[in-house]
C-alpha cells in the first residue's frame, strides 16, 4: 500500500506543474481568441462594404462566396484545377529544390560559390512575373513554361538557405572527420546533411509558398487548365462571385498546406529537440 501511494505521489503533477499547464491553456486560449477575432473582423467587415460600400456584383461578399464554392464543386473544376495546379508546383519546385540543394552544398567549395554567387543574386531579386512571361514568349502554352518558371523562381530561395547552412557548419568537426580520414561522402552524409535539415526545411517552407505563387500567375498567362485559369476566365467573363470564390480558395488552401503540412512535419521531423525555455 505504502509503495501505490509513494507511485501514486510521483505520478501526481506538483503544484509547479500545474501552474505551467494552466499558464499554457491560457495563452493558447488568447492566441486562438485573437486569431478568430481577426477573421470575424476581416470577415464581417468585407460584407459590410459589401452592398453597403460597393455594389455585390462588384464585390461579393463572404455569404455569396459560401453559395458559389458548392456550384464550383459539383461542376467538378475545384478538383481538377487544383491537381493541375499541384501537379505543376510538384514538378518545378521539386526540381528546383534538388538543384538549388545541390548548388548550395556546393558552395563549400569557393570556386562553386563564387560561380554561381551572380545567378543566385539575379534569381532573388527578379520578380517572378519576368519568368512567367519568359516562359510564355519562349513555350507558349507548353509545360516547359511553367516548369521553366517555377524552377527559376524558387531556385535562389533554396540555394541561399543551403548556402547558409553550409557557412555555418562547424569547420572544426570537418577539420577531425578529415584528420580521421573519413571519406567525402560519408562527411555530406553523417555531417553535413544533418547539420543542414533546419536550413533545407526552411528553404522548403519559403520555396514552396513561393512557388505556389508563381505557380498560380504562370497559369493566368500561359495555362489553360489550373487555379489561376479559372482566375482569368472569370475575371473576363466578369463572374466576380466565382473568382472571388477561387482567391479565397487559393488562400485557405494555401493556409492548409503551410499550417497542417509543412509545419507538422517540420515539428514532427525535430521532436527529438528539446524546446529551450527561458525562466
Amino acid at each position: 500500500m505504502a509503495t501505490t501511494l509513494e507511485e501514486q505521489h510521483l505520478r501526481a503533477p506538483s503544484a509547479e506543474e500545474q501552474r505551467l499547464r494552466a499558464q499554457q491553456r491560457r495563452e493558447t486560449q488568447r492566441r486562438w481568441f485573437w486569431r478568430i477575432a481577426g477573421y470575424v473582423t476581416v470577415l464581417g467587415v468585407w460584407e459590410l462594404v459589401s452592398g453597403w460600400v460597393l455594389a455585390e456584383s462588384l464585390l461579393p461578399g463572404p455569404t455569396r462566396i459560401v453559395r458559389t464554392f458548392p456550384e464550383i464543386v459539383n461542376s467538378g473544376r475545384f478538383f481538377l484545377s487544383f491537381g493541375a495546379t499541384l501537379t505543376r508546383i510538384g514538378i518545378g519546385f521539386g526540381l528546383a529544390f534538388i538543384g538549388g540543394a545541390v548548388v548550395g552544398m556546393l558552395a563549400q567549395s569557393r570556386w562553386f560559390s563564387n560561380f554561381f554567387r551572380d545567378a543566385v543574386t539575379i534569381g532573388l531579386t527578379s520578380p517572378g512575373l519576368i519568368w512567367a512571361l519568359m516562359g510564355l514568349v519562349i513555350w507558349g502554352f507548353k509545360p516547359q513554361g511553367w516548369i521553366f518558371a517555377i524552377f527559376l523562381a524558387t531556385f535562389a530561395i533554396v540555394t541561399v538557405n543551403v548556402a547558409e547552412g553550409i557557412r555555418a557548419l562547424p569547420k572544426d568537426l570537418l577539420d577531425m572527420a578529415k584528420a580521421f580520414g573519413t571519406p567525402t561522402l560519408r562527411r555530406q552524409r553523417e555531417i553535413v546533411i544533418p547539420h543542414l535539415a533546419p536550413y533545407l526545411f526552411t528553404a522548403l517552407r519559403f520555396g514552396f509558398s513561393n512557388g505556389w505563387k508563381i505557380t498560380v500567375l504562370t497559369e493566368v498567362f500561359s495555362s489553360n487548365k489550373g487555379i489561376g485559369f479559372e482566375m482569368r476566365v472569370s475575371s473576363q467573363l466578369f463572374q466576380l462571385d466565382v473568382f472571388f470564390t477561387w482567391v479565397l480558395s487559393f488562400f485557405v488552401f494555401a493556409l492548409i498546406l503551410e499550417k497542417l503540412i509543412l509545419q507538422k512535419a517540420e515539428r514532427r521531423f525535430f521532436r527529438w529537440r528539446e524546446d529551450v525555455s527561458v525562466a
